[in-house]
Order: C-alpha cells, then sequence, then structure tokens
C-alpha cells in the first residue's frame, strides 16, 4: 500500500528537505503579495483553467513571507474575513489582521506586480496555493450539517481547486497529495450531517469510489519519490480506509506516519491526532497515560486554550484512564468552544456519558 513505501522513505530524505525549505521560507523577507487592485491582472487565462486558481497563483508571489501567503490568498481571492482565517491558521484574529494590513501597506510600498505567473514559476507558488486550498475544504468540512451559510460548498469548492492544481501540475506529487487527502475525508463525510467518529463509523457507507480515486492518485504521488506533507496525511488517511478490507486501522502505521509529520511541519495539529494515534495503539490504560503525556507536553501552548479538538481529545483520554471528572471538565470546555450543533451535540453525548460512568462508580454499580 502508499503508506508502506511513504514509511520507508519519509526517515531517509523528507524531513531533511522539508527542514532545509522551511529554514530558507522563513529566512525570506517579510513582503507582501496581493494587488488591491485586481485590473493589473491579464485578461487571457494563458495555462490555468481556473479564475480562483489563476488569482491564487498571482498572489503567491515568492517575495512575501510564507505565513502571510495563504492568508491573502484566503481574504483576497476566496472572501474569507480576517476571524475565520485566523482560526484556520489558529492565531488570534487581531493578530492576524494586522499581519493582512501589514501586508497589504507593503505591497503597495514595495510595488509587488500583481501577475499570472508562467508555466515555470508555479511550482514554486504551489505551496501556498495549496495551504490556502486544504483551509477552504477544511472549513466547509468542519460544518458537517451545512448549518452555516459562509461553509456552506466550501469543502466542495475546496475539492474542485485541488483538481485544478492536480491537472494543471501533475508531475507535483504534493498537488496530488493534497487531492487524494481530502477525496479521502470527503468519502467518510455522514450523509445525515451528523459528526461520527472515525473509530464509530462504517465503512460500508463510506464512498468507494472516492477512496479508490484517493488511492490511485496517492500512489501515483509516492512514484515520484518526493514525498511531502500532504501525502504524508493522505497516507494516514489510506491507514484508516485499510478498515474496509481488514476490519482494522493499521495504528502501527499511523502512528509512525505522525511521527514524520510532526517531525517536519511542527504542527500542534498533527501532535495531538498523534497523541490519539499513540493511545489508541498501545491500547489500555497505559495507552491512555502516553496518550495524555503527549497532550501534557503541548499544555503551555497558548494557542491551545481556545482550541475544541485539544480539549476533545484530552476528555477522551481523561475518560479512558479513568479520571472522569477531569473528563467531564474537558468535555465541558470542548462544548463551550464548538459552534457546529452536529459536533456539540457528539460531545454533550460523550459527557453525559462520561458522567453517568462517574454515577455508576459512585454507587457502587461498576
Amino acid at each position: 500500500m502508499p503508506e508502506a513505501w511513504l514509511l520507508s522513505v519519509a526517515r531517509r530524505k523528507l524531513i531533511d528537505v522539508a527542514r532545509r525549505r522551511r529554514t530558507a521560507t522563513e529566512a525570506a523577507a517579510t513582503v507582501a503579495l496581493l494587488a488591491e487592485d485586481r485590473s493589473a491582472a491579464p485578461d487571457d487565462e494563458g495555462e490555468i483553467p481556473d479564475e480562483r486558481a489563476r488569482l491564487m497563483f498571482a498572489c503567491a508571489h515568492p517575495a512575501i513571507d510564507a505565513g502571510v501567503r495563504a492568508p491573502l490568498i484566503l481574504q483576497a481571492v476566496l472572501g474569507f474575513d480576517a476571524i475565520r482565517i485566523a482560526s484556520a491558521f489558529l492565531v488570534a484574529p487581531a493578530t492576524m489582521g494586522q499581519r493582512l494590513v501589514r501586508a497589504k501597506r507593503r505591497i503597495r510600498e514595495a510595488g509587488i506586480p500583481f501577475r499570472v505567473p508562467e508555466p515555470d514559476e508555479l511550482g514554486g507558488r504551489l505551496h501556498a496555493v495549496l495551504e490556502a486550498i486544504y483551509a477552504v475544504y477544511t472549513e466547509g468540512w468542519s460544518d458537517p450539517a451545512g448549518t452555516h451559510a459562509r461553509s456552506c460548498g466550501l469543502a466542495e469548492e475546496g475539492i474542485w481547486l485541488g483538481r485544478v492544481v492536480a491537472s494543471l501540475l501533475p508531475q507535483e506529487p504534493e498537488a496530488l497529495g493534497l487531492l487524494a487527502l481530502m477525496l479521502h475525508t470527503e468519502a467518510r463525510r455522514d450523509a445525515q450531517g451528523e459528526f461520527v467518529p472515525l473509530d464509530a463509523q462504517d465503512p460500508a457507507r463510506w464512498n468507494s469510489t472516492l477512496i479508490d480515486e484517493a488511492e490511485a492518485l496517492l500512489l501515483s504521488a509516492s512514484r515520484m519519490g518526493a514525498p511531502g506533507r500532504y501525502q504524508l496525511e493522505a497516507a494516514v488517511q489510506s491507514a484508516h480506509a485499510a478498515r474496509r478490507f481488514t476490519g482494522r486501522s493499521d495504528w502501527a502505521a499511523i502512528v509512525e506516519l505522525y511521527n514524520a509529520l510532526l517531525e517536519i511541519t511542527a504542527s500542534v495539529v498533527v501532535a495531538i491526532n498523534r497523541a490519539v494515534a499513540l493511545a489508541t495503539h498501545l491500547n489500555g490504560p497505559s495507552g491512555a497515560a502516553e496518550g495524555l503525556a503527549a497532550l501534557d507536553a503541548m499544555q503551555d501552548d497558548a494557542q491551545l486554550a481556545g482550541y475544541q479538538p485539544y480539549w476533545a481529545a484530552r476528555a477522551a483520554l481523561l475518560a479512558r484512564s479513568g479520571n472522569v471528572q477531569a473528563a467531564a471538565d474537558a468535555y465541558s470546555r470542548a462544548i463551550n468552544l464548538e459552534s457546529d450543533p452536529a459536533v456539540r451535540r457528539f460531545l454533550q453525548s460523550e459527557l453525559s456519558r462520561t458522567r453517568g460512568c462517574a454515577n455508576r462508580k459512585e454507587f457502587g454499580h461498576e
């Protein structure tokens, strides 16, 4: 399977290459990118068949600081406001707003040209475009019931843009990897709009057509010998998708894939997912303890105070370890941080179940 190949090469070159790339990007001068006057964009479509994709590549100017490229794309091309962008990148809205304002000011001052890049320039701008597309998809996917007008259709929009970029740059494995990742995730979207955790889902209800397409894309990407973040994340989903045939997810492979992802991204989101995967792989009280220890190592990170998935993961592991009161407190915090009704219903159900366990213990029923 694709994930086996990715595991074998990740340790050899992915981490070193990604570290060098990240260091070089971070050292780039903080300049801006998006000309507010879009009339500067050329009229002809050139090599890019979708207007939004053309504008995204135009915005991903290599002179801009890496941390602002994707947010600027989201704001100027896709209409996200600073609050939504801040949520996607786990920063305070005021901080993100200031970054965007500074970036636009710098555009004017530096006279950065706003034009659709030539075909040979697209690869150098790809990372920011993929990051923005994934943020679009995630914003739509996180509203499974479609209750927020602002999120309606965004998951489909993200997949469409992913297809455009993958068809435009079929030789770029990360473009294929991102499309594979989104298709794997979309294949498990509940048709009724309810939130169902992955381990409770019935594989028979997954969209096998999307999964097969995702697997083919991931295999094509893996044959190019240049693994990256999106391929690894897609490989995690591939390891989950194996449950269709084996009846179980390959948790050992999933933990290793998250280890590689954490090395190259240093992402708190990846770290949280790794903690949960580690607890599941090790199973039992020792697994819960290992997972909680991994979460504890992050607890001083200020951005986690308002991040619902952290508290939901913590609550689940606390409940698994038998610390029901602390689990109930964590569930309550997660519920207060969640706006989506479907996810809130799930978390409230878990809170009620946890409190029920506490009551049964109190009255000697366990």
